[in-house]
């Protein structure tokens, strides 16, 4: 499989981005997915998780109430709604399944949020 996500760029704090991940396998309906990200010289961060049919999802505490994770199944798509965006919210944002994988993950798209 292969994942290509697009939609990350500049924003000022108090913004909103969106991002959107499109997986061109076969089994993308069947994985719970999640948004990562990863800013220089700290850890990677589990951002969101959303389960394989989209009933169920789970927010990072650093993002609860700001961030959506939806998916769109028939168009093999994951979504992350981005508002009201932080400094602090500045990484590289990748989609991948859950649990991680290195080898199911997306590039990685820069979110900068200025203040």
């Amino acid at each position: 499989a292969q994942l290509v996500e697009s939609g990350g760029g500049l924003a000022q704090a108090g913004g909103s981005l969106r991002l959107s991940c499109v997986d061109s396998g076969m089994t993308f309906s069947w994985n719970a997915m999640a948004w990562y990200r990863q800013a220089p010289g700290k850890q990677r961060e589990l951002v969101a998780t959303i389960s394989s049919l989209g009933s169920t999802t789970w927010y990072a505490n650093s993002v609860k109430g700001r961030f959506t994770i939806s998916r769109d199944n028939p168009r093999n798509t994951l979504y992350l709604q981005m508002n009201s965006l932080k400094p602090e919210d500045t990484a590289e944002y990748y989609c991948g399944v859950v649990p991680y994988r290195e080898s199911y993950r997306s590039q990685g798209t820069q979110v900068t949020v200025s203040s």
